[in-house]
């Protein structure tokens, strides 16, 4: 049995996330790491952000477009929304967690870069979580 069009594009939003983020992390971490400055965002660091995004943006938008004109049948069905929301739910979790830590480092260290970056770290754990957590229920027949 062939994949759905929800589970070809939980797979695409999870690669391309992962791939998009990791990306960014490693420019953004080795831009700031050897820095005194490193205590606060910089612009250099806003635009890599804003490339990121748009690169995300961009990978999604075709790679749907391609998954609908391949398969016709996107509706969805109670199923679909009931997983969708299990998804929502387990993300949830990582994202108060995320928030918690984020604080705590606000409160721990000087300037907005880890705090920023702890922030949108767990932003993006949580999605992944969220669609690691569909895939899963697709899989398992939920």
């Amino acid at each position: 049995m062939g994949l759905s069009f929800q589970e070809k594009s939980l797979w695409l939003m999870l690669v391309s996330l992962a791939v998009t983020f990791a990306v960014y992390f490693y420019i953004a971490m080795g831009t700031a790491l050897p820095t005194p400055a490193a205590r606060n965002v910089m612009p250099h660091q806003v635009v890599y952000f804003v490339i990121a995004v748009i690169a995300l943006v961009i990978v999604q938008v075709a790679g749907f477009i391609v998954f609908a004109a391949m398969d016709r049948r996107t509706t969805t069905d109670e199923r679909d929304r009931l997983i969708a929301l299990k998804g929502t739910r387990n993300g949830s979790y990582v994202l108060a967690t995320g928030v918690f830590f984020a604080l705590c480092v606000a409160l721990l260290t000087e300037g907005n870069f880890v705090f920023m970056h702890v922030l949108l770290a767990f932003w993006v754990l949580a999605q992944l979580t969220e669609t690691v957590s569909q895939l899963y229920f697709y899989r398992r027949g939920a």
